[in-house]
């Protein structure tokens, strides 16, 4: 476990403060999906990792979201069989949990085909 961490004020800062655990993994883009755009990419993996109840780390704001990139923007149509994308987490997951978790739930035409994570 890990001991308590405090700020200036001498107040315990909660652990998805300060603890982020990255997951890089690589993804398919194939069949009907080489027809959806990168902004509706991200929309679906956020919903699908919402959906799979990972520990997920939010920016902090007024509109928090998942820290989630996706390496590169795919022209509209064309199919990938090794696209790049990362996720914070505020937990450690080992890489075939949070792969299996989040193949359940996406469609036909996305598939995580690896996945690795490393503490920062």
């Amino acid at each position: 476990m890990r001991a308590l961490e405090l700020d200036r004020t001498g107040t315990v800062l909660k652990p998805s403060l300060y603890f982020m655990y990255k997951v890089k993994f690589i993804f398919t883009k194939k069949g009907q999906m080489k027809y959806i755009s990168h902004l509706d990419l991200m929309r679906l993996f956020m919903r699908a990792l919402r959906r799979a109840d990972l520990p997920l780390k939010m920016s902090e704001g007024f509109n928090p979201h998942p820290k989630l990139s996706i390496k590169r923007a795919l022209k509209l149509g064309l199919e990938s069989d090794n696209e790049e994308a990362a996720i914070v987490l505020t937990q450690e997951l080992s890489p075939s949990e949070f792969k299996d978790r989040l193949k359940q739930q996406l469609p036909q035409g996305i598939e995580i085909k690896d996945a690795e994570g490393n503490l920062n």
